[in-house]
């Protein structure tokens, strides 16, 4: 009985967790920067303006700055991708901007894992704030 127990509670917080981890779906840079040459992602940098001033994801919509307008500068198909990104894999700032677009009606968010750093890593480029 101890077992069945300790089982059902393995199994409980086992599928919290993979609920919690999937709650937007990853996007690998590879495919961002398809998405980025046919024009088809609104980005979301959610480092804070100071991280955004020094280098972003060239075309990256500053969340910090446009959080309250932030309807303003999304498409106005609430279908179209929408990636939202902070430092590294740990970070969990981006979980902000993702939920701002979702309660704006937005269906298709996308997690970018590797954040700005990944990105540099990978030997992208970025681009200054204005």
């Amino acid at each position: 009985m101890k077992r069945l127990i300790a089982l059902a509670f393995s199994i409980a917080a086992l599928s919290a967790l993979s609920v919690y981890a999937g709650e937007y779906a990853d996007i690998t840079i590879k495919e961002l920067k398809t998405d980025m040459a046919a024009k088809k992602v609104t980005l979301l940098d959610a480092n804070g303006t100071e991280s955004w001033q020094k280098g972003h994801i060239p075309g990256a919509i500053n969340f910090e700055t446009s959080g309250k307008d932030l309807a303003k500068v999304l498409p106005k198909d609430k279908n179209a991708l929408v990636v939202a990104y902070c430092g590294n894999p740990k970070c969990k700032a981006y979980q902000s901007a993702a939920k701002a677009a979702e309660k704006l009606g937005y269906t298709n968010i996308k997690h970018l894992s590797a954040g700005i750093a990944g990105w540099k890593d990978a030997g992208e480029p970025t681009e200054a704030g204005k």
